[in-house]
């Protein structure tokens, strides 16, 4: 289902206002973005290029044993197109040492999670380096379709300063990356957190974007039904939903600050 993203031209222009005064309040010079290649962080990029300038926004790419050529070279291509300058942090060693420095008599928990979590956490401490460096803050890329399922890490990925784009949907990132004029290499490329070799994000949750968006649209009060994809069969939908349901419930706790014992 193709759907139409009304009001972009208003609604990009709101965000934009919202993150130049939230930088301005925080007397903060800018933004770090950290910039994978994919239609999240571009379109984060590009609203921060548009709040502040493209002189006081700086990417860093942190490719670790992921897709490191492509990864690389599309997040390139990004901070290119906007006139950003970017870094290219070699994290391998720093994940290897943690990794390694992990007792080995611990088997029970699954180790290319444990590394897929150990990864975003690097990469959020990096992106705060460079923030207290420049004195910037620091723009999550976390979209609506992502944070309501809980699908980014505590403290890794979810460790940010400001959300521009987590009340909106995968499908709407999309269609601002197309209206910033990114190609299509870009706006549709396959989503992945950049965890391992070949991993996607839709592999992972076992649904594809399409269909969450349409469930999420429909528990969020913006649809009156579910508008699942024709090839998504009537007897599964039910499943389906179900799973959605149960993923909000189980990782709601990422979604909230942690809780403050009150004292007597």
């Amino acid at each position: 289902m193709d759907r139409k993203f009304e009001n972009i031209d208003m609604e990009v222009d709101a965000i934009v206002e919202w993150m130049r005064n939230y930088a301005h309040n925080a007397n903060s010079g800018g933004f770090v973005v950290g910039l994978s290649g994919g239609v999240d962080s571009a379109v984060v990029a590009a609203l921060a290029v548009k709040a502040v300038g493209n002189e006081s926004v700086h990417g860093l790419i942190m490719p670790i044993e992921s897709n490191t050529l492509d990864d690389k070279l599309d997040a390139e291509l990004v901070a290119q197109e906007l006139g950003i300058e970017y870094d290219v942090l070699n994290l391998e060693d720093a994940y290897q040492s943690m990794m390694n420095s992990y007792p080995a008599h611990y088997e029970t928990q699954d180790e290319r999670l444990m590394g897929a979590n150990v990864k975003a956490r690097l990469r959020m401490t990096a992106l705060y380096q460079f923030a207290g460096e420049f004195g910037y803050l620091v723009a999550g890329t976390g979209n609506r379709s992502e944070d309501a399922i809980g699908y980014f890490t505590k403290y890794g990925d979810g460790g940010v300063d400001i959300l521009p784009i987590a009340q909106f949907y995968k499908w709407e990132v999309r269609k601002l990356a197309e209206y910033f004029g990114y190609p299509d290499t870009i706006y549709n490329r396959t989503s992945t957190a950049g965890l391992w070799e070949g991993q996607t994000d839709e592999e992972d949750l076992g649904i594809t974007y399409d269909v969450l968006d349409a469930v999420l649209m429909f528990l969020d009060g913006r649809d009156n039904v579910i508008h699942f994809p024709e090839d998504v069969k009537h007897e599964e939908r039910m499943d389906i939903v179900a799973k959605v349901v149960n993923l909000i419930h189980k990782n709601n706790h990422k979604a909230n600050y942690p809780p403050i014992y009150e004292r007597k």
